[in-house]
């Protein structure tokens, strides 16, 4: 019910973005291109960096990206965390979200499959850069893809136990290219998840290094660098043993009566 009602005003105050034949109105492509004033992604001013602008959020291309297109998609006011974002703001946020996936997908995913070494996020450095710049470098995809045509991680480390390494709410959005960046079959995990809470998804330490001008491998004056984390055990399926109904049900009513007390109690 509550989220049913910010969901109708947000809807009322931003037809646009909830409207997919407006997603690309003229009001909203006067939000595109580079933001006319400062915009910093917690601490660190990403102006330059900025390819997109809403009302409420604003997308950025990323510092250490963990493959080719993983960008970020931030609200403007400085929320840490995303429960502190409003009903508009989360509406805008996940609709900048979509749109995107739609540019990016009309970037990578219409492109013959690439031949060669295929890219992970475990690559080396050097072969990661090379490949990022080499598909940014083309700006006429081979066909009009959509979404539909690969695949989407959407990630949101919610808080620093979670993995947050900048203060301000993000997502981040990262195109799986067929061919190319996609998950790998033979494998039963995905180790973009694991290098998402390791030093290689370290966004906030990076973007730290550069603004105090001191290269990653240094270790003088690095007190206060942020650290990576989030980082979940590693367990086999065999031993996640599924559980019962009765179990499955029985969370799902005190979860049930829970949030009934929270209407209740406004």
């Amino acid at each position: 019910m509550i989220i049913s009602g910010r969901y109708s005003r947000a809807r009322c105050s931003h037809p646009t973005l909830f409207h997919r034949r407006n997603v690309y109105s003229t009001r909203s492509r006067r939000t595109m291109g580079t933001a006319t004033g400062p915009v910093r992604f917690g601490p660190y001013e990403v102006t330059t960096q900025v390819f997109l602008t809403t009302p409420h959020s604003f997308a950025v291309v990323n510092l250490k990206p963990l493959l080719p297109g993983h960008v970020l998609v931030c609200p403007h006011k400085p929320h840490r965390r995303l429960t502190d974002m409003s009903g508009a703001e989360v509406s805008d946020l996940f609709a900048t979200v979509q749109r995107v996936q739609h540019m990016l997908a009309r970037h990578y995913f219409g492109r013959p499959p690439a031949t060669g070494q295929r890219q992970t996020s475990s690559s080396s450095p050097s072969s990661s850069s090379s490949l990022v710049t080499d598909l940014a470098a083309e700006t006429v995809p081979k066909a009009k893809a959509s979404p539909d045509d690969g695949s989407f991680n959407i990630a949101i480390q919610d808080g620093v136990d979670a993995g947050q390494t900048v203060p301000h709410v993000h997502v981040h959005v990262i195109p799986r290219i067929p061919g190319q960046t996609a998950k790998d079959g033979s494998t039963i995990g995905d180790v973009i998840y694991e290098d998402m809470a390791g030093e290689k998804g370290n966004v906030g330490g990076a973007l730290w290094d550069r603004e105090k001008d001191i290269a990653v491998s240094g270790a003088a004056g690095r007190s206060g660098r942020p650290e990576p984390g989030g980082a979940f055990d590693r367990i086999e399926d065999v031993d996640r043993a599924a559980r019962s109904m009765a179990e499955m049900e029985e969370e799902a009513g005190v979860f049930r009566e829970l949030l009934a007390r929270m209407e209740r109690e406004g």
